[in-house]
């Protein structure tokens, strides 16, 4: 598939993105409105330790975080390559040098998450998404907690019932544009 790039402008209450999207990855041309649910209504960041953006698309959720917590390493990873050289391009193009992009099997097995947001693939079917929280939720800190986002009707109410039958404790921080943000914590 070739190129197509295309720039737009993430602007939240409290910082300003301008980012580089491109055909074949997440969101191409826009910010996707569950993830802007996510910016707008996550609980803050841990401000030091390392942070996770799971499935990092065009970077929009690494440089929220990176922008939100400079003292802490922000993980970008994805599975796709196109995605992470746009997420680096865009911590450069917006200054912030805390954000280390990364396919999952580059991040060592001993990294352990304080924070963990994702816009989390649905879209690659049940089982392959519950292996891929299971793996990366089971990082998180001790005290750690994970944002999710995930559409209704893309089954964010049966994930919710599945962490929770998983041993996690799930609370739906907010539901809106039909989509639900869901809160993990161990």
């Amino acid at each position: 598939m070739g190129s197509a790039p295309a720039s737009v402008q993430l602007a939240l209450p409290d910082l300003t993105l301008d980012l580089r999207t491109d055909r074949g990855v997440f969101a191409h041309g826009r910010v996707d409105p569950g993830t802007k649910l996510l910016l707008l209504e996550a609980p803050a960041p841990a401000g030091a330790g390392n942070l996770l953006d799971l499935g990092c698309g065009t970077g929009a959720i690494a440089l929220t975080l990176a922008r939100r917590s400079p003292a802490a390493t922000v993980w970008a990873v994805d599975v796709n390559r196109r995605a992470r050289e746009l997420t680096m391009a865009n911590a450069e193009r917006n200054g912030t040098a805390n954000v280390h992009t990364a396919a999952p099997e580059e991040v060592g097995d001993e990294v352990r998450f304080a924070t963990i947001w994702s816009n989390p693939p649905v879209r690659i079917g049940k089982g392959a998404l519950q292996a891929l929280l299971a793996t990366w939720l089971g990082r998180l800190t001790p005290d750690g907690s994970a944002v999710l986002v995930v559409q209704k009707h893309l089954g964010s109410d049966s994930l919710a019932r599945w962490l929770d039958d998983a041993g996690w404790a799930v609370a739906r921080l907010a539901s809106r544009m039909g989509y639900r943000l869901l809160e993990v914590r161990r």
